[in-house]
Protein backbone atom coordinates (compact mmCIF):
# COMPACT_ATOMS: atom_id res chain seq x y z
CA UNK A 1 0.00 0.00 0.00
CA UNK A 2 1.56 3.45 -1.03
CA UNK A 3 1.61 6.13 1.67
CA UNK A 4 1.16 10.16 1.08
CA UNK A 5 1.71 12.93 3.48
CA UNK A 6 -1.11 15.41 4.34
CA UNK A 7 -1.74 18.13 5.98
CA UNK A 8 -4.45 20.06 7.02
CA UNK A 9 -3.37 23.37 6.81
CA UNK A 10 -3.81 26.32 9.84
CA UNK A 11 -6.63 27.72 7.37
CA UNK A 12 -8.25 23.81 7.30
CA UNK A 13 -7.70 23.95 11.43
CA UNK A 14 -8.95 27.65 11.92
CA UNK A 15 -12.28 27.08 9.85
CA UNK A 16 -12.80 23.85 11.76
CA UNK A 17 -13.13 22.05 8.38
CA UNK A 18 -10.87 19.05 10.27
CA UNK A 19 -13.45 16.14 10.19
CA UNK A 20 -15.17 17.11 7.28
CA UNK A 21 -12.04 16.64 5.44
CA UNK A 22 -10.54 13.45 6.98
CA UNK A 23 -13.95 11.72 6.46
CA UNK A 24 -13.48 12.47 2.67
CA UNK A 25 -10.33 10.48 2.87
CA UNK A 26 -12.15 7.71 4.89
CA UNK A 27 -14.98 7.83 2.70
CA UNK A 28 -12.88 7.03 -0.55
CA UNK A 29 -11.62 4.03 1.43
CA UNK A 30 -8.20 5.36 2.44
CA UNK A 31 -6.57 4.61 5.72
CA UNK A 32 -5.48 7.14 8.12
CA UNK A 33 -2.10 5.55 9.52
CA UNK A 34 -0.83 8.24 11.35
CA UNK A 35 -2.60 11.57 12.75
CA UNK A 36 -1.31 14.69 15.33
CA UNK A 37 -1.47 18.13 15.49
CA UNK A 38 1.25 20.22 16.25
CA UNK A 39 2.68 24.01 15.59
CA UNK A 40 5.30 24.03 12.62
CA UNK A 41 7.99 25.95 13.51
CA UNK A 42 10.45 28.08 11.10
CA UNK A 43 12.73 25.35 11.15
CA UNK A 44 10.37 22.67 10.19
CA UNK A 45 8.94 24.97 7.72
CA UNK A 46 12.24 25.44 6.38
CA UNK A 47 12.98 21.84 6.09
CA UNK A 48 9.54 21.01 4.75
CA UNK A 49 9.39 23.87 1.89
CA UNK A 50 13.32 23.77 1.11
CA UNK A 51 12.89 24.46 -2.50
CA UNK A 52 10.80 27.65 -1.65
CA UNK A 53 13.22 29.42 1.12
CA UNK A 54 14.95 31.73 -1.33
CA UNK A 55 11.28 32.54 -3.18
CA UNK A 56 9.77 35.88 -2.69
CA UNK A 57 6.37 34.37 -1.43
CA UNK A 58 8.63 32.66 1.10
CA UNK A 59 8.32 34.75 4.40
CA UNK A 60 4.37 35.34 3.48
CA UNK A 61 4.33 30.92 3.32
CA UNK A 62 6.60 30.67 6.60
CA UNK A 63 4.16 33.43 8.52
CA UNK A 64 0.85 31.76 7.06
CA UNK A 65 2.24 28.28 7.98
CA UNK A 66 3.49 28.52 11.44
CA UNK A 67 0.51 31.11 12.64
CA UNK A 68 -1.93 28.31 13.56
CA UNK A 69 -1.82 24.26 14.23
CA UNK A 70 -2.17 21.81 11.88
CA UNK A 71 -3.02 18.53 11.63
CA UNK A 72 -0.37 15.91 10.20
CA UNK A 73 -1.56 12.74 9.03
CA UNK A 74 -0.35 9.74 6.78
CA UNK A 75 -2.51 8.51 4.87
CA UNK A 76 -3.00 4.99 3.04
CA UNK A 77 -4.15 3.54 0.09
CA UNK A 78 -3.62 1.63 -3.48
CA UNK A 79 -2.53 4.96 -5.32
CA UNK A 80 -2.54 7.19 -2.16
CA UNK A 81 -0.44 9.58 -3.93
CA UNK A 82 -2.59 10.58 -6.77
CA UNK A 83 -5.85 9.82 -5.54
CA UNK A 84 -5.44 12.31 -2.67
CA UNK A 85 -4.11 14.93 -4.88
CA UNK A 86 -7.00 14.41 -7.37
CA UNK A 87 -9.46 14.41 -4.09
CA UNK A 88 -8.19 17.75 -3.31
CA UNK A 89 -8.05 19.78 -7.21
CA UNK A 90 -5.55 22.38 -8.26
CA UNK A 91 -3.58 24.41 -6.15
CA UNK A 92 -5.87 27.52 -6.52
CA UNK A 93 -9.22 26.86 -4.97
CA UNK A 94 -10.61 29.40 -7.20
CA UNK A 95 -9.72 26.67 -10.02
CA UNK A 96 -10.27 23.64 -8.38
CA UNK A 97 -13.68 22.32 -9.61
CA UNK A 98 -16.83 21.36 -7.46
CA UNK A 99 -16.40 18.05 -5.70
CA UNK A 100 -12.76 18.47 -4.90
CA UNK A 101 -11.98 19.52 -1.79
CA UNK A 102 -10.34 22.79 -2.59
CA UNK A 103 -13.64 23.68 -5.51
CA UNK A 104 -15.62 22.70 -2.56
CA UNK A 105 -14.05 24.54 0.55
CA UNK A 106 -11.40 26.95 -1.15
CA UNK A 107 -10.99 30.28 -3.13
CA UNK A 108 -7.36 31.07 -2.39
CA UNK A 109 -4.27 29.81 -4.05
CA UNK A 110 -2.56 30.23 -0.31
CA UNK A 111 -5.31 29.57 1.93
CA UNK A 112 -5.91 26.32 -0.26
CA UNK A 113 -6.79 24.08 3.46
CA UNK A 114 -4.39 20.66 2.78
CA UNK A 115 -0.83 20.20 1.53
CA UNK A 116 -0.27 16.82 0.36
CA UNK A 117 3.24 15.27 -0.99
CA UNK A 118 3.45 15.37 -4.60
CA UNK A 119 5.29 12.37 -5.55
CA UNK A 120 6.96 8.83 -3.68
CA UNK A 121 10.16 10.70 -3.10
CA UNK A 122 8.41 13.80 -1.55
CA UNK A 123 6.41 11.50 0.27
CA UNK A 124 8.97 9.32 1.69
CA UNK A 125 11.09 13.16 2.78
CA UNK A 126 7.92 14.22 4.06
CA UNK A 127 6.32 11.82 6.30
CA UNK A 128 9.78 11.40 8.06
CA UNK A 129 9.80 15.31 9.11
CA UNK A 130 6.65 14.78 10.57
CA UNK A 131 6.36 10.99 11.88
CA UNK A 132 8.63 8.53 13.51
CA UNK A 133 8.25 4.74 12.37
CA UNK A 134 6.79 3.79 15.63
CA UNK A 135 3.90 6.52 15.07
CA UNK A 136 2.38 4.57 11.93
CA UNK A 137 0.20 2.16 13.15
CA UNK A 138 -0.87 0.43 10.17
CA UNK A 139 -4.50 -1.92 10.16
CA UNK A 140 -6.87 -3.34 7.83
CA UNK A 141 -10.08 -2.33 8.33
CA UNK A 142 -12.81 -5.25 8.44
CA UNK A 143 -14.91 -3.33 5.36
CA UNK A 144 -11.45 -3.57 2.94
CA UNK A 145 -13.29 -6.46 1.50
CA UNK A 146 -15.70 -4.55 0.22
CA UNK A 147 -13.74 -1.66 -0.85
CA UNK A 148 -11.64 -3.11 -3.05
CA UNK A 149 -10.74 -6.48 -5.04
CA UNK A 150 -8.22 -9.26 -3.14
CA UNK A 151 -5.75 -8.99 -6.11
CA UNK A 152 -5.71 -4.91 -5.79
Amino acid sequence: MEQTLVLLKPDCVERRLMGRIIARFEDKGLNIVAMKMLRITPELAKQHYAEHVEKPFYPALEKFITGAPVVAMIVEGLEAIRVVREMLGPTSGLKAPAGTIRGDFSSSRQMNLVHASDGPEAAAREKELYFSADEICRYEPTISAWLKAADE
